[in-house]
């Protein structure tokens, strides 16, 4: 047993202080995506970046993330808990001080890239930290810390980005890590426990396996972004894919016959992770797919700008916060899948009550489905977590983590790209059926777009006339982006109702029932 895993019931201040470094140098790296989100535009003016390049700001981080995130268990092994997560919060602050001190694309994208390998390794580290750090009668509370950090970081995302920009400027979207980053880092050296390095593991690093997962996942991003607008199906697209598949069979017929791989894929042999895996896939369908709708309606249909739109998501932070205590409490009594089961249907629910939102629905509308997302994911994510990760010895913990995590963010990558799919395909085909009945007289069709219904009293204007092109076809094209936005709700909390059927399916309730207990 290592130094860092403690086998009796106390917890010192000493790792409580280390933990809480952990979780604040976590929730820098996540909220950094949401807040870089908002200000876009403005960081695209500042530095004059082409329009069509402005998302790779963004989709570098990302790309980088996702492959770090499977390599942490490796470098856990290596650099021990204590030197990565120094390492990763050094590098991530240094990155942004480079971000916000670049003059162009280029040098902007450079320091993402080393922004996203490091925050991507500080994600799995916490929720290994929970099983590593604490006895079982602690882990539902620092399950819950852990957990309240990775899904308010995203809510509150939205706010802080647009108060920064409105009221400073985009080097502070940056800046505000430096001073989390110093803290996070210093009290994380000095508090985390101190255990033996092991850098024999370099000497037989397999870079081969390393450049094929980098070229799976990489190719993989690009892939799910590129295809909603290139189209699934397009040549450069069906290449990208191809790729991805083919350095992924690379890197697995790599790591199954390596002595010490750098991705440990046996640890998919245990049936509760893979379920665990499975749920965590679906979990970052809803979670990333609420978290990125919201914003599109509130933007593009009701016109809110980035500052108001997160005040009207911090329901679900707050919701999220309400919630966590009275988590913890559950999961001492009740069966974590049972749990589970009631989180992803409640989750479901709240998904899917959004489907059915009207084209001027702003604060009131949003309330409650909020709330009822806001309970559901404490209890999609903390649950999960135990089931797949809580049963495992310790050695294993670190590489079934970042596996775990992973699978998340490819669940919120696929699903942002069936989103982007689903909307920009279907808003102009809703626009179209919206527009032909408005030129039969239709009074609902009216209505629904939010014209007066004047407009129909006298002849009707051909759809090509100036005044169609300049006062109602930006009102079809609201009504039909609501229209797809409901749609794509429905498609989300459907996929999100897959969790209870897996977990009944799966016979994992008995199993976990002497964990919850203890």
């Amino acid at each position: 047993m290592t130094a860092g895993i403690v086998s009796d019931q106390f917890v010192s201040s000493r790792t409580w202080a280390g933990f809480c470094a952990m979780g604040l140098g976590m929730f820098m790296a996540i909220l950094d995506i949401q807040v870089v989100t908002t200000s876009l535009p403005e960081i695209r003016s500042a530095l004059d970046i082409p329009p069509d390049q402005m998302s790779w700001v963004q989709t570098a981080y990302l790309i980088a993330e996702v492959i770090s995130i499977p390599l942490t268990g490796w470098l856990t092994r290596m650099l021990t808990m204590r030197g990565l997560f120094t390492i990763a919060v050094a590098i991530f602050t240094t990155a942004s001080v480079g971000c916000a001190a670049s003059t162009g694309f280029a040098s902007l994208t450079t320091w993402r890239v080393l922004q996203g390998f490091a925050g991507g390794t500080l994600i799995p580290l916490v929720f290994s930290a929970v099983f590593l750090l604490f006895p079982k009668n602690v882990e539902p509370v620092a399950t819950t810390i852990a957990g309240v950090l990775a899904v308010l970081a995203p809510t509150l995302g939205p706010v802080v980005g647009g108060w920064i920009t409105q009221t400073y400027s985009w080097h502070w979207l940056f800046l505000i890590n430096v001073v989390p980053g110093l803290a996070a880092g210093l009290v994380g050296l000095f508090c985390l426990p101190r255990d033996h390095s092991n850098f024999g593991l370099a000497r037989a690093f397999d870079w081969i396996a390393l450049v094929s997962i980098a070229l799976c996942l990489a190719a993989l991003e690009i892939g799910l972004k590129e295809a909603p607008h290139r189209g699934w199906l397009s040549p450069s697209v069906f290449a990208v894919f191809a790729l991805c598949v083919a350095s992924g069979g690379l890197f697995i017929s790599r790591t199954s016959r390596a002595s010490e791989p750098i991705v440990d894929l046996s640890a998919l042999l245990d049936r509760r992770l893979v379920v665990g895996c499975t749920l965590s896939f679906l979990t970052g369908i809803g979670l990333y797919g609420s978290v990125y709708l919201m914003p599109v309606f509130l933007s593009f249909v009701r016109g809110h700008g980035a500052l108001r739109i997160g005040e009207i998501m911090l329901v679900t932070g707050v919701a999220q916060l309400v919630t966590a205590p009275l988590v913890i409490r559950a999961e001492r009594r009740i069966n974590a899948v049972v749990l589970t089961v009631i989180g992803f249907i409640l989750f479901g629910l709240g998904l899917g009550l959004s489907a059915f939102q009207p084209r001027d629905a702003d604060f009131d509308e949003m309330f409650w489905p909020q709330v009822v997302r806001g309970i559901a994911i404490m209890l999609c994510l903390l649950p999960p977590t135990r089931v797949a990760l809580g049963h495992l010895p310790p050695e294993r913990v670190p590489n079934a983590s970042s596996l775990f995590n992973l699978m998340r963010n490819l669940g919120g990558a696929i699903g942002l790209a069936l989103i982007d799919t689903v909307i920009w395909t279907r808003a102009p085909e809703h626009s179209r059926i919206l527009l032909a009945r408005l030129m039969r007289g239709d009074l609902d069709a009216a209505r629904a777009i939010g014209i007066p219904e004047t407009f129909l009293s006298g002849p009707l204007p051909s759809p090509d006339s100036p005044m169609v092109q300049a006062y109602v076809r930006p009102l079809l094209e609201r009504a039909g982006l609501a229209a797809a936005t409901n749609e794509t709700w429905a498609m989300i909390a459907s996929f999100v109702l897959l969790g209870p059927i897996i977990l009944i399916l799966s016979g994992l309730g008995r199993e976990t029932a002497s964990i919850t207990k203890s």
